[in-house]
């Protein structure tokens, strides 16, 4: 499983690594970095000299790097065309939008049926991060935080196969996650306050009304998302 963190200053600050783990895997962590803040954007060829050159790695690792990131749905390998940035197109929003909405429905539902006063606590202590004021001025590293609220949300329940399936689907939904936000102001507002409200109606055990929350803000999220789609050049992520 990958885990996402924000304390690395030289490949990357996406996701956190151990000793044992491949360079072609600082590599992928690199290039979604740039491809998750919009500083390689839809369609972008990425070419592996380049990135060799810049990195100073062997091409072996590039290519391995580019097959992990192919697996992630943040890249695309054509044969004799080489590697790009995935596409964003509607049908592939929606899609995403649709099975990341079901799998954190059942998530909160779960979480609300069965949190303890014991296991609570890691849930509640990065919720009230995401309240931070200084956290609200860094949209990456928030956006960042929000996963992590996810991450305790599934410590909670215990189930590996559901941790396993949003873990998978992570790149990609950061990826248009990290696009609504750079989009609208509104958009990171409103995340605030649907987290709020989430934690609220877990802890109430409310489990009957997560479904109708999540389905009412995915919607919104994925309007934005293909509202900023269409708005052309893309900004970067400060």
């Amino acid at each position: 499983m990958w885990y996402y963190a924000a304390h690395l200053t030289d490949f990357s600050i996406v996701m956190s690594f151990v000793a044992h783990e491949s360079l072609a895997e600082k590599i992928a962590a690199h290039l979604a970095e740039r491809i998750i803040k919009g500083e390689l954007i839809s369609g972008e060829r990425i070419q592996e000299a380049r990135v060799v050159e810049e990195l100073q790695v062997s091409r072996g690792s590039v290519r391995e790097a580019l097959l992990l990131l192919e697996s992630r749905h943040l890249v695309t390998i054509q044969p004799r065309r080489g590697a790009m940035v995935a596409e964003l197109t509607v049908e592939r929003v929606n899609s995403l939008y649709d099975v990341y909405e079901a799998l954190l429905t059942l998530l909160a539902t779960q979480v609300a049926l069965q949190w303890t006063d014991e296991n609570k606590m890691p849930l509640l202590n990065q919720a009230m991060k995401l309240q931070s004021p200084e956290l609200k001025k860094d949209k990456f590293m928030f956006m960042l935080a929000g996963f992590d609220l996810m991450r305790a949300a599934s410590d909670v329940i215990n189930n590996p196969y559901l941790s396993t399936l949003l873990s998978d689907l992570q790149p990609a939904i950061q990826r248009t996650y990290a696009l609504s936000i750079r989009f609208s102001q509104e958009g990171l507002e409103r995340t605030i306050h649907f987290f709020a409200k989430v934690v609220e109606l877990i802890l109430a055990r409310k489990a009957d009304e997560l479904p109708p929350l999540f389905r009412e803000f995915s919607l919104y999220q994925r309007q934005l998302v293909l509202d900023a789609m269409a708005e052309n050049p893309v900004p970067a992520l400060d």
